[in-house]
């Protein structure tokens, strides 16, 4: 099971919290000027009795004439199937009703794959069913000093860095069965919706298989050992 979402950044920084000596101001000099921009999506994938994985792909906008602002069906499409390649195993895509996710071009690119993808909508202003909402906080308070920060070539650096780390952080591991929950729980009004997640809650579980010996996963996920047989 995968959850997709995605964020963007500006040479504007978040806001962040810093320090100083009692009685002296913290003043942090950025560069807000420029149309440079980067764009990320992210993809948590969760797998039956294996460490969870964090996929992530950035980018880069710098404010051409006629330039996508945003990222493509093309981008989605690479994502999406380099988590299949990585996990081995039938993806169930769990993703908001984003224009470019609804579109003519996608369905046209996920028509294909159904064989090995399942994609389920998420209800809308929901953040608390995906996962992924959880990494774009972790990189944005780290963000707060973007003073040696001035082209968008070296903000794509430091975001691509930040998520780098999230790779390897523990704490998004092991949430997709609440998540799934929660989802069926608040799409109760909606009949068809609400079968087709239990459905896919059905087909995750059958899909549980141990893990091979020596085999380790890269990205982020919990310690906690496979169940014994």
């Amino acid at each position: 099971m995968c959850f997709e979402d995605e964020a963007g950044q500006s040479l504007r920084p978040p806001k962040a919290r810093t320090w100083a000596r009692r009685g002296c101001t913290p003043v942090a000099v950025v560069s807000g000027k420029g149309s440079g921009r980067v764009s990320a999506a992210g993809l948590a994938c969760y797998k039956p009795g294996t460490r969870s994985r964090f996929s992530y792909r950035i980018r880069l906008h710098t404010g051409r004439k006629g330039e996508r602002r945003s990222l493509s069906e093309a981008d989605y499409a690479e994502l999406i199937t380099a988590a299949h390649q990585q996990l081995h195993a039938p993806v169930i895509l769990c993703w908001d009703n984003l224009n470019t996710h609804l579109s003519g071009v996608m369905r046209t690119m996920l028509q294909p794959h159904q064989d090995w993808l399942a994609v389920v909508q998420l209800p809308a202003c929901a953040p608390d069913l995906n996962p992924v909402e959880g990494a774009w906080s972790t990189m944005k308070s780290s963000l707060g000093n973007l003073g040696s920060c001035n082209t968008p070539h070296r903000l794509a650096a430091i975001v691509k860095n930040r998520l780098k780390r999230i790779q390897y952080r523990p704490a998004l591991g092991d949430r997709s069965e609440h998540q799934l929950e929660d989802a069926v729980g608040v799409m109760q009004g909606d009949r068809r919706r609400a079968r087709k997640l239990r459905v896919v809650q059905q087909r995750l579980r059958s899909q549980a298989q141990p893990d091979e010996p020596g085999h380790r996963c890269r990205g982020a996920g919990s310690q906690r050992p496979a169940n014994p047989p």
